[in-house]
């Protein structure tokens, strides 16, 4: 095994495929990234340029047009470009093709300096928005770039380099220290830390022993590892992942689309505009035309809404790419938006409030039954299933070694529980509340009433503790019962009251009975409970909050929660634990499960409104200042071009307060 190693090619290492010796981590402001934009690098030519033509003005007229012409030209080709595509393809005008023109109208009547000045402003503004957007789509999908091309494969006693496509389900991988783990698994054999940051956001390595599940695109630690691959390529949480943050690319917030077909009105207001105060004055108020097309000029450029424009997407940008680095994924900007707004916050229970790993804690016989041939017969039965309860059954049954038998004819029981038929006899395990239905329909167990008033009272003394009590029937009598407990996140009571301390409505959802629901209620703390649900009662009890509240946000992670998911104004799934439902419906997705910092993510976008509200106050303010001031007091093109553009850059900045 040794040999063959050695005569493998070597694998680079995280560090020498991702990391550069002393480069920065990229978490914090990182000038010389800034620096490597193509558009600032542009700006600050376009500036330079403008600063060295007016320098040698007085000594060399004619060359400083050139250079101020070569300083237009770098400055102004980006925005330019712009301008004319929207122009071509989508016959709109916009604010580039506004700048571009104002700049032009003031070089030609001489103001060559002013003009300059105007683009590289601009362009710096522009640039800056550029940054915010490289610099939140690093953040979100930098994950994308930690995607091996190769994996190490045992076949027959050799290793062999495979593509990672080439990957099935059931493949052993050797992992070494320091390399990347390839596709999602499970350890076979070895110890070592993974790094996992670059999928849940956690800070510290997480130690991995036999059995425990392992991610694609997270880093091996010291020790080497052998990994049963479980998931193919297309379906691992990674690829996953890769699909959210295509979906959040193209994800715009319902206020940054309102301003795109304002902006798009405005600027042909502006354009008309301008034109009536080139034309008119010299007729109607006799001014002379230098003056006209002057305070036309400073007009185009005081009015043009760059600063409204730019008020949310850096802004949201940078609150997205702040939450991606805490493991928190939005899928779009849409989300951030809504969640500002969340009344009600929902949980699923199972998997969501609680670890989601039940134990048996109590298996109850009942007269006529052996214990062991009873837990054999519904493991077998639940072996089927692969629900919570059903897998800690199974687990029970193993713990004590018993093997399973055959089951003909095995079906879900849709809301109830599962059916098989094992050595000719038709058993089911499903929800006590058959116990309150028995006798009353064909079908249900026909039992004496002191037999209903045994597992009754079986079940409430079990249900004050917490747990969830299932029935075992032999045909329709009943045979047995099992009570189950989950445990409860750390997190759980935490996270409702930091979302209580917001002033949100906390809400339970459960399939479990009432009894069991208001016991794990009370623990938590939450306002409101909903017990007995079905997967399509979730969704009638999502649309009332929504009714009754406003805004509302299930956390979720199994397949019976997708339906409720989509139906919230935000659905939130469980990335470590969730299935692949949850994660396909949910419009965030916590990557290491931690509720925790769901109310952190409610505050962070809350505050992301209030800077896009901020930044829009103070844009219009300065655009009507701006206005105002031309046609009252008259100011000079420069001022002007500071003033606005200047206004721009503020609110940029302003929302790039969120990445710290």
């Amino acid at each position: 095994m040794q040999e063959a190693t050695k005569s493998m090619p070597r694998i680079s290492s995280y560090d020498e495929q991702f990391k550069k010796p002393g480069a920065p981590k990229g978490r914090k402001f990182d000038p010389k990234a800034m620096l490597q934009n193509t558009e600032m690098q542009a700006a600050l030519g376009s500036g330079l340029l403008m600063l060295l033509a007016w320098i040698l003005s007085g000594w060399s007229p004619a060359l400083s047009v050139c250079l101020y012409v070569v300083s237009y030209t770098i400055g102004g080709w980006i925005k330019a470009k712009e301008g004319v595509k929207t122009l071509v393809k989508e016959h709109d005008l916009d604010v580039n093709l506004l700048m571009i023109a104002a700049a032009l109208g003031a070089a030609s009547i001489g103001y060559w300096n002013e003009g300059a000045m105007l683009i590289f402003i601009f362009a710096l503004s522009g640039a800056l928005e550029s940054y915010t957007m490289d610099r939140s789509r690093k953040d979100i999908s930098s994950l994308m770039a930690l995607k091996p091309a190769t994996a190490l494969r045992i076949e027959q006693g050799a290793m062999n380099e495979v593509a990672i496509d080439d990957l099935v389900i059931g493949d052993l991988l050797l992992v070494r220290p320091g390399e990347l783990i390839p596709a999602d698994g499970t350890v076979y054999r070895g110890e070592s830390s993974v790094d996992q940051a670059s999928i849940t956001g956690e800070s510290v390595p997480v130690e991995k022993y036999y059995g425990d599940e392992v991610f694609a695109g997270t880093l091996n630690g010291e020790g080497a590892l052998y990994i049963e691959v479980t998931k193919s390529a297309e379906h691992t949480l990674f690829a996953k992942i890769v699909k959210m943050v295509e979906d959040a690319e193209s994800e715009v917030p319902e206020s940054q689309r309102f301003i795109k077909k304002f902006e798009a009105i405005y600027a042909r207001i502006v354009v008309a505009l301008t034109l009536a105060l080139i034309f008119l004055p010299p007729f109607v108020l006799n001014w002379s035309w230098s003056d006209t097309f002057y305070k036309a000029m400073v007009f185009l450029v005081v009015a043009s809404p760059c600063a409204l424009v730019s008020s949310i997407m850096p802004a949201m940008l940078s609150a997205i790419s702040r939450s991606a680095r805490k493991g928190i994924l939005f899928k779009g900007g849409a989300h951030l938006e809504n969640m500002a707004r969340t009344a009600v916050v929902a949980f699923d229970k199972t998997g969501t409030l609680t670890e989601g790993k039940p134990e048996v804690t109590d298996f109850i016989v009942g007269e006529g039954y052996h214990r062991l041939e009873l837990l054999r017969v519904s493991a077998s039965i639940e072996s089927m299933s692969r629900h919570p309860l059903a897998e800690a059954i199974v687990r029970e049954a193993e713990n004590e070694c018993l093997e399973m038998w055959s089951v003909q004819d095995s079906r879900s029981l849709t809301g109830w529980g599962v059916e098989g038929v094992v050595a000719g006899k038709l058993w089911k395990v499903g929800k006590s509340n058959i116990l309150d239905e028995a006798g009353t329909e064909d079908g249900k167990p026909a039992l004496r009433a002191e037999d209903l008033a045994f597992w009754r009272e079986q079940r409430a003394t079990l249900e004050k503790d917490g747990k969830t009590v299932s029935v075992i029937l032999d045909g329709d009598q009943i045979a047995g019962m099992v009570a189950l407990m989950d445990t409860m996140r750390p997190q759980a009571e935490e996270a409702v009251r930091k979302l209580q301390e917001l002033g949100i409505k906390v809400a339970m959802l459960t399939g479990d009975r009432a009894a069991t629901a208001q016991a794990i209620g009370v623990k938590t703390g939450v306002d409101l409970v909903f017990a007995d649900l079905l997967p399509e009662d979730k969704v009638k009890h999502i649309a009332a909050l929504r009714e009754q509240y406003g805004h509302t946000v299930m956390v979720g992670d199994g397949v019976n929660d997708a339906p409720a998911l989509a139906q919230a104004t935000v659905g939130m799934g469980m990335g470590m634990k969730g299935s692949g439902a949850a994660l396909e419906v949910a419009d965030v997705v916590l990557m290491n499960d931690n509720i925790e910092e769901i109310a952190s993510t409610i505050s962070l976008a809350r505050r992301s409104q209030r800077i896009v509200k901020q930044n829009m106050t103070f844009a219009i303010s300065v655009i009507a200042l701006l206005i105002i001031s031309n046609f009252t007091e008259g100011i000079a093109l420069p001022f002007g071009v500071v003033g606005h553009e200047g206004s721009t850059i503020l609110v940029i900045l302003n929302g790039l307060r969120l990445l710290r």
